[in-house]
């Protein structure tokens, strides 16, 4: 009964406070929704829950997918194909369970049709990589490091791209997951393959993205400051490493940047 047309149901706006289903190609949505939440206000609180794991990007369908059930799109009562579910499980059941949290009885996906002709299916056919295996997020959230010698520190370096900026706090917006924004002054120590304005919008998208990592990063630093971030350019996203506060107390850190100007890296 809950894919079958309610009389019922209407169609309204996507609440501006549902950061999770915002920007998702479409503006309004049907309620009830596919997850029988009679209210926008259930909708919104329940679709919270979801947004840290949506930040690990655990899979790049994730958003279509927890969007075309808590957010339908108002042409009658279209699910997600049963494909689509089962792929978006396999990638962050494993991420939920780092936390103790099962793949809810609510998202079993043989409930979802396998008609691809009736039912959302994959947005980005994105779902394997080259080698043929599923993107897997990992367990590990990034935090901030203290380097433990200039020379080690420096080895880093070498093996990644890095860059200094500064970051501000914002004030709170439900419609997006980052709480901080990039200053004006992006001090690029090494850049990689990435050129001229695509390092801003890089890290512009990984603070919008990877909303746990740099919660992690500010855990000490609420206010903002200037960090030192590594690591490496993985298509259109960013994969952060390593993170260190750049503070002149930290000597390490600062003996390492001084010398890396000169720095030969061994390959």
């Amino acid at each position: 009964g809950l894919w079958e047309s309610r009389t019922s149901s209407r169609c309204v706006p996507i609440p501006s406070d549902m950061a999770l289903c915002q920007n998702i190609g479409y503006d309004t949505m049907r309620m009830p929704n596919l997850l029988g939440h009679e209210s926008l206000a259930e909708a919104v609180q329940q679709s919270t829950s979801w947004l840290p794991l949506l930040a690990r990007e655990c899979h790049p369908d994730a958003r279509s997918f927890l969007c075309s059930l808590f957010a339908p799109i108002c042409l009658d009562f279209i699910s997600p194909c049963r494909s689509l579910c089962e792929s978006v499980r396999d990638s962050c059941a494993p991420i939920m369970s780092c936390y103790g949290y099962p793949w809810p009885e609510i998202l079993r996906c043989d409930q979802y049709p396998a008609e691809h002709l009736v039912c959302i299916s994959s947005i980005t056919n994105a779902t394997v990589n080259t080698d043929g295996q599923r993107p897997q997020a990992s367990c590990r959230d990034c935090e901030l490091e203290k380097p433990s010698s200039p020379k080690d520190t420096l080895e880093s370096f070498c093996k990644s791209d890095f860059v200094k900026l500064r970051l501000t706090r914002l004030k709170y917006s439900p419609a997006s997951l980052s709480q901080f924004s990039l200053t004006t002054k992006l001090d690029v120590l090494k850049q990689g393959p990435l050129v001229g304005g695509q390092i801003r919008s890089r890290i512009e998208l990984w603070l919008e993205r990877d909303a746990t990592c740099v919660r992690n990063m500010t855990r000490q630093h609420p206010r903002g400051g200037t960090f030192l971030v590594t690591g490496t350019v993985q298509g259109e996203r960013l994969v952060v490493n390593k993170a260190y506060a750049w503070q002149r107390q930290n000597r390490n850190l600062m003996a390492a940047a001084r010398k890396w100007k000169h720095h030969r890296c061994r390959n």
